[in-house]
C-alpha cells in the first residue's frame, strides 16, 4: 500500500522545513527507522527517521525547497504500487524555488527555517576625511626655515609657543618617533562617515525577534540577582581537574553552574514547570537548555535527563552538545532542540559582569551568568581578596512569587559556595 511521506514537525511552533539533501534515492528500499533526509529548521539540520518501510517510489520535493509541515515530500509503497498523480507539481517546486522571499513574508510563524543570506555592503567605516579649510600650521619663520633644512615634516612637530605656534627651539628639539597628537590635528574637523545600507534578516534571527517578542509579551518576566563567592568553587574545580587529568576530563565554571541549576531543581520542582492556563504542567525529567551562540543566531538546545548526571558526565554531555550545535559531529536530534525544561545562559566569556536573559517558551525560568572575577570583600571585619560572580534568575510570575524565585537563587548559591555539594 502506498504511503505518503510528510514534511515532520520538529517543535511545537514550527510550521515548515528544508530538505536540505536526500538521504535515499528513489528505488531504494527503506525500512522503519532509516534516515530519509536531512531537514533544515530555524534552529538546525535534523535526520529524519522512516516511519514506513518499502520502495521510495517517488521524491516529490527536490533538495533546497522550503515546505510546510504536513506537506506530502514522498511516496513509500510496494514495487507494484502506483504513484497519486496528485502530489506536489514540478511547477509548484519552482516556485517555492524561486520566490524565498514570498514564502518568508507569506509565513505567519514563530520559527522560520534557515535561509542563508548574502549581506551586500554592511556598516563599515568608508572614508575620513580632513578639512584643510579648517587649520593651519602655526610656526615662526625661523622654525619653518629649520624645518625645511632638516627635511622634517611641520606637522610632526608639537608646538609649545603661544597657541601651539612651532617655535625653533620645538625644530631643534625634535626626535623623530611616535607622537599622541601634533599641533597640526589640533582644531581639525574629521568627518565619518558610515553606509547606511538595510542589512536583511536570517530566517533564524526572525525566528529570534519573534519568539522573544512572544515571551516578553505572555510571560510577566521578574528578576532575582545574586552575588554568589566563587572562591572554594575556583579551588575544588583546580582540584578535580589535576586528578581527572589523566583521564582527560577538565571541569569549566560553567559544568559547575550547570550542576548547581540541576540540584536547585530537584529541591524546587515547581521551576521544572511552565503555566499551563489553570495549571502548572511539571515534568518529570530536568532537560536543562544551554544558551549557545552560533554565527546565525542564538539556540538552547539540551542535555536530557540531566539529573541522573554527575559532575563528569555533565561535563561531558555539555560539551558534545556544544560541539554538535556548531556542526561537530552528529546532528542535535530534535529532543534536545525543542525538549528544554529551564535554561541557563552564561556570557561570563566575554567579561560580562552581569545580565538579564528571556525566557524561553514554554519555560518558566532562566538563570544568567557573568564572569568571575576578584573583588575586595568584608569578611570578618577584614577586606579579603574573593572570586565573586552574579546570576539572575529571570522567572515567570504566573509560575511563581518574588519570594519563591529567591529562595530558589539562594539555594543555587549555596550550591557553589559549598561545592562538595556538586560532588554528590
Amino acid at each position: 500500500m502506498i504511503s505518503e511521506i510528510t514534511m515532520p514537525s520538529m517543535g511545537a511552533d514550527m510550521t515548515e522545513g528544508t530538505i536540505v539533501k536526500w538521504l535515499k534515492n528513489e528505488g531504494d528500499k527503506v525500512s522503519k527507522g532509516d534516515k530519509l533526509a536531512e531537514i533544515e529548521t530555524d534552529k538546525t539540520v535534523v535526520e529524519m527517521e522512516s516511519y514506513n518501510e518499502g520502495i521510495l517510489k517517488k521524491i516529490l520535493v527536490k533538495e533546497g525547497t522550503k515546505i510546510g509541515v504536513g506537506k506530502t515530500i514522498a511516496y513509500i509503497g510496494d514495487p507494484n504500487d502506483t504513484v497519486p498523480e496528485n502530489g506536489l507539481s514540478e511547477e509548484k517546486q519552482s516556485d517555492n524555488e524561486e520566490e524565498p522571499e514570498k514564502l518568508l513574508l507569506e509565513s505567519t510563524t514563530e520559527n522560520l527555517s534557515e535561509e542563508v543570506v548574502s549581506v551586500k555592503n554592511p556598516q563599515k567605516i568608508t572614508d575620513i576625511k580632513e578639512d584643510p579649510d579648517n587649520y593651519r600650521i602655526k610656526a615662526s619663520p625661523m622654525a619653518k626655515k629649520l624645518a625645511n633644512e632638516k627635511s622634517i615634516h611641520l606637522e610632526d612637530i608639537i608646538g609649545t609657543g603661544p597657541g601651539g605656534r612651532i617655535t625653533k627651539d620645538d625644530v631643534n628639539n625634535y626626535v623623530p618617533g611616535p607622537r599622541l597628537v601634533s599641533s597640526s590635528s589640533i582644531g581639525v574637523k574629521k568627518t565619518t562617515i558610515l553606509e547606511s545600507s538595510d542589512i536583511p534578516l536570517n530566517s533564524m534571527r526572525q525566528a529570534i525577534a519573534k519568539v522573544t517578542v512572544r515571551s516578553k509579551t505572555e510571560k510577566p518576566h521578574f528578576q532575582v540577582t545574586v552575588e554568589i563567592d566563587m572562591t572554594e568553587a575556583m579551588k575544588t574545580r583546580k582540584d578535580i581537574n589535576e586528578i581527572s587529568e589523566k583521564d582527560k576530563i577538565k571541569i569549566s565554571v560553567n559544568d559547575l553552574v550547570l550542576k548547581a541549576t540541576i540540584n536547585s531543581l530537584i529541591k524546587y520542582p515547581k521551576w521544572n514547570s511552565f503555566f499551563d492556563g489553570e495549571k502548572l504542567t511539571g515534568h518529570s525529567s530536568i532537560n536543562l537548555g544551554i544558551a549557545i551562540a552560533l554565527d546565525q543566531g542564538l539556540i538552547v538546545p539540551a542535555i536530557l535527563d540531566s539529573q541522573n548526571l554527575d559532575l563528569f558526565a555533565l561535563s561531558i554531555a555539555s560539551k558534545s552538545l556544544g560541539k554538535r550545535a556548531r556542526g561537530d559531529g552528529e546532528n542535535l536530534t530534535n529532543d534536545e532542540l525543542t525538549g528544554a525544561t529551564f535554561s541557563t545562559s552564561n556570557l561570563g566569556m566575554f567579561g560580562t559582569h552581569s545580565f538579564t536573559a528571556i525566557i524561553v517558551p514554554p519555560q518558566s525560568g532562566i538563570i544568567a551568568l557573568g564572569t568571575v572575577k576578584k573583588e575586595p570583600k568584608v569578611i570578618n571585619d577584614q577586606i579579603l581578596v574573593r572570586e565573586i560572580m552574579y546570576a539572575t534568575l529571570s522567572a515567570d510570575h504566573r509560575v511563581g512569587d518574588g519570594a519563591e524565585g529567591a529562595i530558589f537563587m539562594n539555594e543555587f548559591k549555596q550550591n557553589l559556595e559549598k561545592p562538595t555539594r556538586l560532588l554528590l
